[in-house]
């Protein structure tokens, strides 16, 4: 078989959902959460495929904006992404990273309220990684929260560059915003701290909900930074089907919206 063509990541769905009911206005606390989905193969990985465990858990946590990484939209078949969208009845943006020998790979976010815009930043610096982040405007019409997710790579060097780049996009430039994904931190790195000095003083295990591996949580490589916006609390959502659903357990916060002026 050939190898997947190396492409540029780039925007490839973003679905509004005018059929559903219009959705309250964005209260002044919301759910949000982040779930890498482990490519829809369990806990165990590799060629299983059973998008059904991932959807479980989704459907236990009750998110109101949802962040997915490791999102495979196969080639041939169902496409369990539109599928979950349609379940929630959520708007969805939808990035991809790279080409997988089975389909797209990349992030996505969920939303209870319509996305007012959304765009790809590439992060792919490394020669052997190809990265991306999701930038999204999270909007009612009065009420606004920019949101980039991603999924930052693996080596050190390499992810302090996509850091400085996420710092430094105007997507995220000013405005309530919150940046979440599988941020691969399980120490402190100059990738980590400059996250510290820009959003907040929390990137220690001891501080962070351990997320990573599901089997026995002890690194906490999911995040959810936040600027503008209170995160109220924040955890690892522990529940049998979250162990059996992805190699991670999602991490889940309560956000808290201050009121805006337009």
């Amino acid at each position: 078989m050939a190898r997947p063509t190396r492409v540029s990541p780039y925007l490839a769905e973003l679905i509004a959902r005018p059929h559903v009911s219009p959705a309250p206005p964005i209260g002044k606390t919301f759910r949000m959460a982040s779930y890498n989905i482990h490519r829809w193969a369990g806990v165990r990985g590799g060629k299983q495929y059973e998008p059904e465990r991932a959807v479980a858990v989704i459907d236990e946590i009750g998110a109101d904006v949802l962040a997915l990484q490791e999102v495979l939209r196969p080639s041939v078949g169902d496409d369990p992404l539109r599928a979950l969208a349609e379940h929630l009845g959520f708007h969805l943006a939808f990035v991809v990273t790279r080409l997988h020998k089975r389909g797209e790979l990349g992030n996505a976010v969920l939303s209870r309220w319509p996305l007012a815009g959304a765009l790809a930043i590439d992060l792919s610096f490394g020669r052997l990684e190809r990265r991306a982040a999701l930038a999204v405007r999270v909007s009612d019409g009065e009420r606004h929260l920019q949101v980039a997710a991603t999924h930052l790579a693996l080596v050190d060097r390499t992810r302090a560059r996509q850091v400085e780049t996420l710092l430094g996009h105007p997507q995220l430039a000013d405005g309530p915003t919150v940046l979440v994904g599988d941020m691969n931190a399980w120490r402190p790195t100059k990738a980590s701290r400059a996250l510290d000095d820009h959003f907040t003083a929390r990137h220690h295990n001891a501080n962070w909900p351990a997320s990573f591996p599901v089997v026995r949580p002890v690194l906490a490589l999911d995040r959810l930074y936040a600027r503008g916006v209170t995160v109220v609390e924040m955890g690892a959502h522990i529940s049998e089907a979250a162990r059996r659903g992805s190699d991670h357990l999602p991490i889940v916060a309560t956000i808290q919206l201050e009121s805006q002026t337009s």
